[in-house]
């Protein structure tokens, strides 16, 4: 590297400015269409030397001004020197904000003294932006490309240089100190700016810690915006690398993109010193006046001990050099994209120019299921909320169908009905420039392959997709409903403390629930609870079939035993989502099943009759809401459209988005009802008009005939419509609305009529 001098009163940061940048910077942020996550240990945030990995010019501006926004301690960072030429707006700011030239001949004593002040040091490693994303070479060492020699180099040591100086002055501080030397620590008080000599020897015994940190964009895209468009238009012609870096660095920022950044376990460079380091410290830090003669050990030694101290701390920052890459790499967020360009990348190892498509769905799901129990890897949420990725096997998984589209339109993979075809374009080596356009299935692969895990557990996964064992697909897909509903839980925790959540009370558990009789009939039922309830509602009926030898699954409906708030992001089909998938989970366990649901979830459940399920033996509706006591309810529409509108044209959430309700049983369901679910709820009842003449399997209709909520007058219509030739209708006398949860006027015995009826005619 070539020195440059520079002046050597280099400008401090200036604090002013520096705030004003980090406020511009969040405004900015806020602007832009960047998800940005840290993912960090606040202890991590204490550490000295933080190194990113480099992929994009927009990253370069992030790390120091995130750093001071969760700690309030300014940073101090590397930028090329060619910005510092000429003496322009530009350099002047990079000056004041704490920036120093690559190339400057007292660049480590700056950053070292800025570090023992008790700032921190911004370093991207990598000296570079890896476009390519490819740091493991074909023997499985750390190196890159280097765009000015054109080969494959070694990462730089230049972060464990600084730490060991950093640690070596502080180890020359703690000498002069046992010495009693009051003058050197005054004159080093003095140079570094510290308030007082025993904050001095504060900081001389606080260790030098490194943290490697990773930055990962998902997902990459490559279309055209309108940044490139824009320039395009007035610039009359861009390069190659100028054209490549605006498609795909003006679609991090400019469309939705998440960004990751995950810092890792410090690294202490210095903690693995070994006696003949410490030997040759002992002896040579009575000789260091200045941060400079740290430096100095290796280029200038003064005599034997400085030389063979120097040799040492180049073998040892190469060994950390390998240790904190490592652990940069290690930190990458796996998301769907990794895993399925490894998978397409390991089947072209394999001779493979195609994989079916449900094969290619049910790996990439198994992988998912096992890494989620993987505690060395770190996984996007989106592999981590079942409702990013458990419609894989619809083949309708919208990240999946951004990653194909992005395939296809780069000539990587075609596609027919039932197969991915692999294209010769994939196994072509690209210019460096060149790749994140011409071939995002190599980068992805490239940034997953440090994790050898990623790529074992996708092996392991094409072999067990062989032998796939419904039952344990089954118990994923049930635990999948359980995941959901603690991502739901989570998702809403923001509004634990608005009025409408402090009005709540339902306590009880609203896990979906799945239960198996020590001696099974070899029959199924499927459970489906109301509007505003959960699980709960039906779990001690649930339990009651279960002492009959039924199999059965109690299902949660989306919004439910969560937030209000929840359940008014909810809409119809989102319910029945959920039915549809209950009712796939139980078919694996028992190939006869009956459907019994409660009120929405009696609606719900004459939907899948209606669907002709092979497996699917009869139908019972409780108090189906197809018609209410209170005629208010018809206004639903009107008051849901009010809502809508007025959400249109101002920041209010609408004139009334939630309903007041006094529930029967407040310890399970809301006592505020959204607008929005009794409009989702009206949309859905009106479905019933065209398919109850669609089902024919043997339905039990019950009511109660004095229900609250919902008017006994609705059952005989039902009936009237139902194309079954078995069906039944029963009226219970009762003035409740929740007559299967209480079992009034032994709901349970009428529906164990109608079960067991049908269980003798087989």
């Amino acid at each position: 590297m070539n020195k440059t001098p520079y002046p050597d009163d280099w400008p401090d940061i200036d604090t002013k400015l520096y705030i004003r940048s980090v406020k511009l910077f969040d405004a900015v942020k806020n602007m832009l269409s960047v998800k940005l996550d840290l993912h960090a240990d606040p202890q991590f945030l204490e550490g000295d030397i933080f190194l990113f990995n480099h992929f994009s010019r927009f990253e370069t501006f992030i790390p120091q001004f995130l750093i001071y926004e969760q700690t309030g301690a300014y940073s101090c960072a590397i930028a090329s020197g060619e910005f510092f030429n000429e003496d322009n707006v530009l350099s002047r700011y990079l000056k004041n904000v704490g920036v120093f030239p690559h190339n400057h001949e007292r660049l480590f004593p700056l950053l070292a003294g800025q570090i023992l002040r008790g700032r921190k040091a911004i370093i991207f490693p990598e000296g570079g932006m890896v476009k390519d994303r490819r740091v493991i070479d074909k023997r499985g060492h750390y190196s890159i490309y280097s765009r000015v020699t054109g080969n494959r180099r070694k990462l730089h040591t230049g972060p464990a240089v600084l730490c060991q100086g950093v640690e070596t002055f502080k180890a020359a501080i703690r000498y002069a100190h046992s010495q009693n030397d009051v003058a050197l620590l005054r004159q080093w008080k003095n140079v570094l700016q510290i308030d007082s000599i025993d904050q001095l020897i504060a900081v001389a015994n606080k260790p030098t810690l490194i943290v490697p940190a990773n930055i990962t964009f998902y997902p990459i895209r490559s279309s055209e915006n309108l940044l490139f468009k824009g320039v395009e238009l007035f610039s009359g012609g861009l390069s190659l690398r100028q054209s490549e870096e605006l498609l795909i660095e003006g679609n991090i920022m400019l469309k939705n993109t998440d960004m990751d950044i995950r810092m890792g376990t410090p690294v202490n460079p210095c903690g693995v010193w070994d006696w003949r380091i410490r030997y040759l410290m002992d002896k040579v830090v009575p000789e260091i006046n200045t941060i400079d003669d740290v430096f100095a050990l290796n280029s200038r030694p003064k005599n034997w001990k400085q030389r063979l101290l120097g040799k040492y701390f180049i073998k040892n920052a190469q060994c950390s050099r390998d240790r904190y890459m490592e652990a940069i790499y290690a930190n990458v967020t796996i998301n769907l994209s990794h895993l399925a360009a490894t998978l397409i990348m390991h089947c072209i190892e394999q001779g493979q120019t195609r994989i079916e498509k449900n094969k290619f769905y049910t790996i990439l799901y198994i992988a998912i299921k096992h890494l989620q129990n993987n505690t060395v890897i770190h996984l996007h949420r989106s592999l981590l909320n079942p409702d990013d990725y458990s419609d894989l096997f619809k083949a309708s998984n919208k990240r999946f169908e951004h990653f194909i589209c992005a395939a296809k339109e780069a000539e990587l993979i075609n596609e027919d009905e039932h197969c991915y075809q692999f294209l010769p374009k994939l196994c072509t080596e690209f210019d460096f420039d060149s790749i994140r356009l011409e071939n995002p299935i190599a980068v992805y692969n490239n940034e997953a392959a440090p994790l050898h895990t990623v790529r074992d557990t996708l092996i392991a996964a094409v072999d067990e997709c062989a032998h796939a064992d419904v039952d344990k697909l089954a118990a994923w897909h049930f635990e999948d409903e359980c995941r959901t509903l603690a991502w739901e839980k989570q998702a809403y925790s923001s509004y634990l403390s608005d009025d409408i959540s402090k009005e709540e009370a339902a306590v009880d558990d609203p896990s979906p629930f799945f239960i198996q009789p020590e001696h099974a009939n070899g029959y199924g039922v499927l459970l489906i609870h109301g509007l505003l309830a959960s699980p709960a509602e039906l779990r001690a009926y649930g339990e009651y079939l279960v002492n009959q030898g039924y199999t059965v699954l109690g299902i949660r409906l989306k919004g439910h035993g969560t937030s209000p708030h929840a359940l008014r992001d909810q809409s119809w089909e989102d319910w029945y989502g959920c039915v549809q998938r209950g009712f796939n989970i139980l078919k694996v366990h028992c190939p006869r099943i009956f459907v019994a649901g409660f009120s929405t979830g009696g609606a719900l459940a004459l939907k899948l009759a209606a669907e002709h399920y092979p497996e699917m033996v009869g139908v019972i509706a409780v108090s189906v809401p197809l018609k209410f006591v209170n005629p208010a309810f018809m206004l639903v529409s009107l008051l849901h459209g009010t809502n809508t509108l007025v959400g249109w044209v101002s920041a209010f959430e609408g004139v009334k988005p939630f309903i007041d309700n006094e529930p029967e049983h407040p310890t399970i369901n809301y006592r505020n009802t959204p607008v929005r679910a009794l409009y989702e709820l009206r949309l859905l009842i009106a479905q019933l008009d065209e398919l109850l003449p669609q089902i024919s399997l043997p339905a039990l209709v019950v009511c109660g005939d004095q229900d609250p909520i919902v008017s006994a007058k609705g059952a005989p219509i039902i009936m009237a419509k139902l194309a079954s030739p078995h069906k039944q209708l029963q009226v219970i006398k009762a003035q409740r609305h929740g007559i299967l949860m209480g079992n009034i006027g032994g709901t349970w015995g009428v529906i164990d009529g109608f079960l067991n009826e049908l269980r003798k005619r087989g």
